[in-house]
Order: C-alpha cells, then sequence, then structure tokens
C-alpha cells in the first residue's frame, strides 16, 4: 500500500532529546522566540535554539550591524542579549507556553565565563540543551577563536559538560578552520552530545564610495545561500568522518531556503536542520519546509531515518 501521508514519521533525536520534526531555528536568528509569535506557530518546529546568552548584558556592535549582499547577508551583531541572569527571569517562564523542546546557545570570552552560565542554566527544567558558540574570542589566549584550535575546543566542552547535569550538550562548529572535523572530533571526544555546523563564514563588503567597510565592525559573518554548498560538504565531510563512526548526530544548516535545501543536508548526514537567513524573509518557512519533506518522502516511499546520510 505504501507509505501514507498520515504515517510518515518526520521525529528525530538529538541524544536523550525528540523533536517531532528536524526543523530548528538557527542560534541568532529568532530571538527568544515571542518574536516569531505573530507569523508562526512555534509549537509546529522540531526545535527552538535562542540567541546567544553571555553572563552579562552586551549592547553588541555598533551600528550598521547588518548587510545585505548577494545571495546571503552579513552580520556583526556582536552577541547582544540580555544577559544570563535576566534571560531566566524573563524568558525562561515565557517559554512554558511553548510545548517545543528549547536549546540556548551560550557565548563568553573565557572558559570560566561559559561554564558559570551553562551551571545557571543547567537548573532549569524546561531547557532541553546547550549549544556551545565556541566562535567567540578567548580574551586569556590573546583573541584566538575557541573553536579553531582543537586544544581549545577540547578545554571548553569538557568544561562545560561537567555541570549541564541532563541537558544534551551541542557544539556549533565554525567553517573557517583548516580542517572541520578535527575540530568536530575534539569535542566529540571530549562529550558533546550533537555537532551544530556550519557557523557564518568570516566576510567584508566595502562601500566603494567611502571606500570604507559598510558594517561598523568591517567584518561580519556570512549567511544565507551563499554559503549552502559548502555547508553541505562540510556537513557530510563531518557526517562520515566523525559523527557516523561516534553515533553522534549533526544539525546542519547554512542557506536553507526550501524543502529541497534541507534534503540535501539530511542525505549528506544531517538528523536535523536549521533555518537562519531564510526566517528574516519568511518567518513561517520553516513550517512549508516541513510539509515538503513529507511530500518527498511521500513521493519516494522512504523514511526519514531512512533519508538520513543516504548519500550514495
Amino acid at each position: 500500500m505504501g507509505i501514507k501521508n498520515k504515517d510518515i514519521d518526520l521525529s528525530v533525536s538529538l541524544g536523550s532529546v525528540k523533536l517531532k520534526n528536524p526543523l530548528i531555528t538557527a542560534s541568532g536568528t529568532c530571538g527568544y522566540a515571542d518574536e516569531l509569535d505573530d507569523f508562526m506557530d512555534i509549537n509546529l518546529l522540531g526545535g527552538f535554539i535562542t540567541k546567544s546568552i553571555t553572563l552579562k548584558p552586551r549592547l553588541g556592535n555598533d551600528v550598521p550591524r547588518i548587510v545585505e549582499t548577494d545571495s546571503g547577508m552579513l552580520n556583526a551583531i556582536g552577541l547582544a542579549n540580555i544577559g544570563v541572569e535576566k534571560f531566566i527571569q524573563e524568558k525562561i517562564l515565557m517559554m512554558a507556553r511553548y510545548k517545543t523542546p528549547f536549546f540556548v546557545n551560550i557565548a563568553g570570552q573565557t572558559i570560566d565565563e561559559y561554564v558559570a552560565v551553562a551551571e545557571k542554566l543547567s537548573q532549569c527544567p524546561r531547557i532541553a540543551g546547550l549549544e556551545l558558540n565556541i566562535s567567540c574570542p578567548n580574551v586569556k589566549q590573546g583573541g584566538i577563536t575557541f573553536g579553531t584550535d582543537p586544544a581549545l575546543v577540547r578545554q571548553i566542552t569538557t568544561e562545560v559538560k561537567k555541570v549541564v547535569r541532563d541537558k544534551i550538550l551541542i557544539v556549533k562548529l565554525t567553517p573557517n578552520v583548516t580542517d572541520i572535523s578535527v575540530i568536530a572530533r575534539a569535542a566529540v571526544d571530549c562529550g558533546a552530545d550533537a555537532l551544530s555546523l556550519i557557523n557564518t563564514f568570516t566576510a567584508m563588503v566595502i562601500d566603494i564610495e567611502t571606500k570604507r567597510p559598510v558594517l561598523a565592525n568591517r567584518t561580519g559573518g556570512l549567511s544565507g545561500p551563499a554559503i549552502k554548498p559548502i555547508a553541505v560538504y562540510l556537513v557530510n565531510k563531518v557526517f562520515n568522518e566523525v559523527g557516523k563512526p561516534a553515533g553522534v548526530p549533526i544539525i546542519g544548516g547554512g542557506g536553507i531556503r526550501t524543502a529541497s535545501d534541507a534534503i540535501e543536508f539530511i542525505i549528506a548526514g544531517a538528523t536535523a536542520v536549521t533555518i537562519g537567513t531564510a526566517g528574516f524573509i519568511y518567518p513561517d518557512c520553516a513550517v512549508k519546509i516541513m510539509e515538503g519533506i513529507k511530500t518527498y518522502c511521500l513521493k519516494h516511499k522512504i523514511s526519514l531515518a531512512e533519508l538520513i546520510g543516504s548519500l550514495k
């Protein structure tokens, strides 16, 4: 009789956390969740990842800090956020009205800051897991980005893992490295329950009249359709070299706009996918992508589980 639409199971698991479907918001693109209420039912999402939360409130970088570019955009927000204490006081209660699992992206300038934020959030039952933003500069190491040094990745993952308790720990990887699999392996070896990739590419846009960078920060992170083919490749590379051998799920993302885009990532090895830049244009696009994945599975008489990592 074949697979019927109602029989298609889109649920996936990230460690001990089960998601009703593989669609998750990309960190930093949808704030704290309530910003999306006017555009879509958040309960339809498989998961929600918040913007980065730091130990103390941050105003972020000077403006302009967002600029559109061909097939994408650059952002240099600078981790603007309300700080972990206010986040717990004001946002955790708000999250209680949703059924979707919430993951909090955390950041800091030192490992001690990461650990302090993780320890406070680990005491919040509403939170299903933490996502480590390791694209931040370590001020104690002369500004080197955590995520580009395997030794620092091991250290930060080990220390944060000690305090996350019953939460899952996701490590978000930067593509701005020589071999992303080396970084992925360092995170997995030290306790990462899942890997999220990729973060944005460092890039620049120049105003040719002023001969100055458009962004006040000079550089920003490139996201959007322009990076999708690279992101698909990197997801497949990490899946084959690290994720699959270790049994660690991958959350893939980078330029996903359509169901076809999402399916590419899933075939490449992603268990779940994140929607980021596309949400600024079509805030409810995740729902359409989810329906498109269902249609694809029905057409090809294949389950989502069979689709993950099925690249030939």
